[in-house]
């Protein structure tokens, strides 16, 4: 299996802010709202170097999204951030009607994504975003893996003409991916190649699919590995690809299992071809407090339990 190593652990969100900086100074169209949230969403660095181009919403979740979609009328590229949670659960009526609907280039920018924000809660958490948002008309939905990709995911969606929900997190995780990396919308990203199981893993689940993989490798089972970052429009040329290798395959992330990343794989499968698959993912519950390594291993959504989802897929080949 190839190694992938690194020096440093950084959190996805600063990834996003990273690169609002880097979209601050090269597009002048683009505009930063926030409800709250500076410090959580890291916008300082944007905010410092063009105020004029910043809109603070305050908590009215509801109102920073029509003031987007108002936004786009004129031009401008509107990126709307937030806790996951109220970028979607809060809002979702405003992002149908005001956003979808109308299909306005409004990124909707979501941070604290899925269980791994850890103490705060299941008021705070949320499971069901992908589900929800992947399911509005013209919506594309992106869940980079680490800082680097989500560097690059954010500076990307802002030359894409449409809406983008863009998710990502708080937990530290390591930096795996290449700095300079060019990011394509849709088009997923082969980790390892492998001939006994696919793995098919989204956002922070990347990297535990990676020990997984390993792990798998010193009981002989040769993983492959693939990134999708791209939840909406799904790649699927390269899952069928990867499936027609290797016969079963297991999908990993950090959603429920109902509506997320594992149910659009497997209507590729069904409309395509049948394998054996297995889900790693929150099984239909909310979640608690506890630290981010603690609610993986809980809700299985660790490497071991990946390890294990694909044994059972090889057994049922």
């Amino acid at each position: 299996m190839k190694k992938y190593t690194f020096t440093e652990k950084k959190d996805t969100r600063s990834g996003f802010g990273a690169g609002m900086h880097v979209l601050g100074q090269q597009n002048p169209n683009v505009v930063a709202l926030c409800a709250d949230l500076v410090g959580s969403l890291k916008l300082e660095p944007f905010i410092k170097e063009n105020p004029e181009r910043f809109i603070q919403c305050g908590i009215s979740e509801a109102n920073m999204i029509g003031v987007s979609a108002g936004l786009t009328i004129g031009g401008k590229i509107p990126f709307a951030t937030t806790f996951a949670n109220f970028a979607t659960g809060r809002v979702y009526d405003q992002i149908r009607q005001s956003v979808a609907y109308s299909n306005k280039n409004v990124k909707i920018c979501a941070s604290h994504a899925g269980l791994t924000l850890g103490e705060d809660g299941a008021t705070h958490q949320i499971l069901e975003d992908i589900g929800m948002m992947k399911m509005l008309p013209g919506m594309t939905v992106i869940n980079p893996c680490d800082y680097n990709q989500t560097k690059a995911a954010t500076i990307a969606i802002a030359d894409h003409d449409g809406p983008v929900y863009l998710r990502f997190g708080r937990p530290v995780i390591p930096i795996f991916t290449d700095p300079d990396q060019k990011f394509e919308i849709g088009k997923a990203w082969m980790v390892n190649e492998g001939t006994d199981v696919s793995i098919i893993a989204t956002g922070h689940m990347v990297w535990e699919a990676i020990q997984a993989g390993e792990m798998l490798e010193a009981e002989g089972i040769n993983a492959e590995i693939i990134n999708i970052h791209t939840i909406k429009p799904l790649d699927e040329e390269a899952i069928l690809k990867s499936v027609e290798k290797t016969g079963c395959v297991v999908t990993a992330e950090e959603h429920n299992r109902i509506g997320g990343l594992g149910d659009s794989v497997a209507q590729v499968l069904v409309k395509n071809k049948l394998v054996p698959q297995e889900y790693v993912a929150v099984n239909d519950s909310f979640g608690e407090s506890g630290t981010p390594a603690q609610l993986l291993e809980k809700y299985g959504l660790d490497a071991k339990h990946i390890v294990e989802a694909a044994k059972r897929a090889i057994a049922r080949k």
